[in-house]
């Protein structure tokens, strides 16, 4: 079998999402060919720019203008009728992703970002054969109508909740399986947790806070750190600064009322989440769900608008998370948090929720409704 991977950069969970399904199809089919495509690598310059760091300026800096989009554009209708204005006026880039697709023919297309679904979409009716197997995995714990397009034969979601709303958008119960959001095989295999205790100087009389920026860099990490050492109670953070390096030079360069470790952009997330008590994040879809996975309660601060406070809901409703909306409730909520029964409470709700096999079952998914198409 042929199998394309669509996704594109924005924000790091999109790609990670697709990693994980292309460890996990080849771990299973060895043989099949599967190729994994970003699709900002097909845009100009420009476009590239404006796409990629428009997105991460205008979260970073304008928030609820985001938030505004977001909720505007949901609205299955508006989203077909752009659909058909884009297509329409058609785009170098949707014709550069048109040429790969037919020139690599795939017999089924995993989509990780909504852009691809609406582009394939476009193309359906002007397949020569038989069209590919389009799937629509939607990384987030709500389904956002961007993520539907009439044309997808396959919805692969978070939970039973984002599939209630798709079916009452119209889409049929049979095409929408819930099989949580595709993580790395990683964040269910066993660590030695004592050896990465060990390896970051770690003791193990203190609970441990994992602080996370996201794969940017962005999150108010030195306001939380600075929350931080207002509390009390003793425990020691690890912080994550992702490819921000000045942050990370900046962070390290400071010191700290509770033992503290910073570091940049990291490859070993799941050990580091094996080891903390409590996550302090932004609640991205591929960061909750390798949370979830490992039975890592969350503590969230001021939820971006849209998808995130999507998440943050999900979370809240579930037992899974605390949040507060201003650095400044942190240190009282955290102190409450940190050694109490409600934390463990959440650690068996968050555990409950996981789904560490997503991208191994989203594969035999895929290949099950293959077969039978």
């Amino acid at each position: 079998m042929r199998v394309l991977i669509a996704t594109i950069t924005a924000g790091g969970g999109h790609l990670q999402a697709a990693a994980a399904l292309q460890e996990a199809w080849l771990q299973a089919h060895p043989h099949d060919v599967v190729e994994r495509l970003d699709l900002l690598t097909l845009f100009s310059p420009l476009h590239k720019k404006i796409y990629s760091d428009g997105y991460v300026k205008l979260i970073a800096h304008a928030p609820e203008l985001w938030g505004m989009v977001f909720t505007k554009m949901d609205n299955p209708k508006l989203v077909q009728k752009l659909a058909r204005w884009k297509k329409a006026i058609g785009s170098n880039s949707s014709r550069k992703f048109a040429r790969f697709v037919k020139q690599f023919a795939p017999d089924v297309v995993l989509c990780t970002h909504y852009l691809p679904v609406e582009l394939l979409g476009g193309l359906r009716k002007k397949w020569p054969a038989a069209p590919p197997l389009t799937v629509s995995i939607v990384t987030d714990f709500e389904a956002h109508a961007l993520w539907m397009e009439p044309d997808v034969d396959l919805y692969c979601v978070a939970a039973e909740e984002t599939k209630a709303r798709l079916v009452a958008r119209g889409a049929a119960a049979g095409q929408v399986l819930v099989t949580g959001i595709p993580i790395s095989a990683k964040f269910s295999a066993p660590i030695d947790t004592a050896a990465v205790r060990k390896h970051y100087g770690l003791r193990d009389d203190l609970p441990i806070l994992l602080v996370l920026s996201g794969g940017f860099g962005m999150g108010p990490v030195a306001q939380i750190l600075a929350a931080l050492d207002r509390i009390e109670r003793p425990f020691q953070t690890l912080v994550v600064a992702g490819r921000n390096e000045q942050l990370r030079r900046d962070l390290a360069a400071q010191d700290r009322r509770h033992p503290t470790h910073v570091l940049g952009f990291v490859t070993n997330m799941h050990e580091l989440m094996a080891v903390a008590d409590l996550l302090v994040t932004k609640p991205g879809g591929l960061t909750t769900s390798e949370a979830l996975a490992m039975g890592k309660p969350l503590f969230i601060l001021n939820p971006i608008p849209g998808q995130e406070a999507a998440n943050s809901d999900f979370l809240l409703q579930r037992g899974a998370a605390s949040k507060v909306n201003s650095v400044d409730d942190l240190p009282f909520q955290l102190d409450q948090l940190l050694g109490s029964k409600k934390l463990a409470a959440m650690a068996r709700a968050a555990k409950a929720l996981g789904r560490p096999a997503a991208a191994a079952d989203i594969c035999r998914a895929v290949t099950e409704f293959h077969l039978k198409a």
